[in-house]
């Protein structure tokens, strides 16, 4: 739908707002989509919010650092405006808990949730809490960046005394989760306000274990299932996102929760068919309440609410 042919009513609604960075490219390529459904869109800084007024939405996509030693500015302007009673998607208190994957593991674990057992270590002399196989990472990280395999304890003591002097280790010490046996593949769900919007296996490359996009793996539309599905959504509510990426393994017993991403790339390939995967998030958020759009979105399957402990 052409910009000028937005109805009226829409100006009343305010501006959908993602707070984010233009090297998000899911976070600019949404905004451009959501322009085209009829949506007044704009993609600000986390440091910008002070352009919102009353009737305005923030969706919160700050992502980590490059360097892995933090969240991109703007959680705290964030928490002021959703005091000032402004409309927050992803608070600030659910994308830091999504980015800290120490918060998620304690959080998933509060709710009963599988996951990979995980522990903290502050100092590259601390002993290693969990015998090996094991992995190593940063507490605020993204792209497998630093994520490391450890087959012996004392692989793993090496290790850490390799990346004490990392900026990231040194402010916030690293993760250390038990290794899943790796098959290859894992299972990401995208959850928007409750519910299943999509998902896709993402395939390790060749000689890698890590299931990354970034490291040359590969992605592939998907069904989660419905235990899968229901587990995803428990690992949202759990951290508290309204828009987010849940990566499953897959073990013997069943799916376990290896991480929630709350600023995830994504495109249609996580959606059903017929289903745009940018108007059935917006949809789910009730960003696109009284908007006539020039395109529709075919219905999907109904989604189960179940959660999994």
């Amino acid at each position: 739908m052409p910009r000028q042919a937005v109805p009226a009513m829409l100006s009343a609604m305010g501006r959908v707002v993602v707070v984010g960075s233009r090297a998000n490219r899911t976070s600019a390529r949404l905004v451009e989509s959501w322009r085209d459904l009829g949506l007044d869109a704009e993609l600000v800084g986390g440091r910008d919010l002070a352009t919102l007024v009353p009737g305005d939405v923030a969706l919160g996509r700050l992502d980590v650092l490059p360097g892995c030693d933090g969240v991109e500015p703007g959680l705290f302007h964030l928490l002021v405006l959703e005091r000032r009673g402004g409309r927050v998607l992803n608070t600030a208190a659910g994308l830091l808990a999504a980015h800290d994957k120490l918060r998620t593991t304690k959080l998933l674990r509060a709710g009963g949730l599988p996951q990979p057992r995980s522990a903290w270590v502050r100092t590259a002399g601390d002993p290693v809490p969990l015998p090996a196989p094991l992995v190593v990472k940063p507490r605020f990280g993204s792209w497998g960046v630093d994520v490391h395999r450890c087959e012996t304890d004392a692989e793993a003591r090496r290790l850490l005394v390799r990346l004490r002097d990392r900026p990231w280790f040194r402010r916030h010490g690293a993760l250390v989760q038990e290794l899943v046996p790796p098959a290859g593949r894992d299972l990401r769900v995208l959850v928007a306000a409750g519910k299943v919007i999509g998902a896709a296996v993402r395939t390790a490359a060749p000689g890698e274990w890590r299931t990354n996009v970034s490291l040359g793996g590969r992605k592939k539309r998907a069904e989660a299932g419905p235990r899968s599905e229901a587990l995803a959504l428990a690992a949202a509510a759990a951290v508290g996102c309204d828009l987010a990426a849940v990566d499953l393994l897959p073990t013997e017993d069943g799916p376990v929760v290896l991480e929630v991403n709350a600023a995830a790339d994504f495109d249609d390939d996580y959606a059903p068919p017929g289903v745009i995967c940018d108007e059935a998030v917006a949809r789910a958020l009730g960003l696109l309440e009284g908007v006539r759009c020039s395109r529709q979105v075919a219905a999907a399957p109904p989604r189960t609410s179940a959660v999994v402990r």
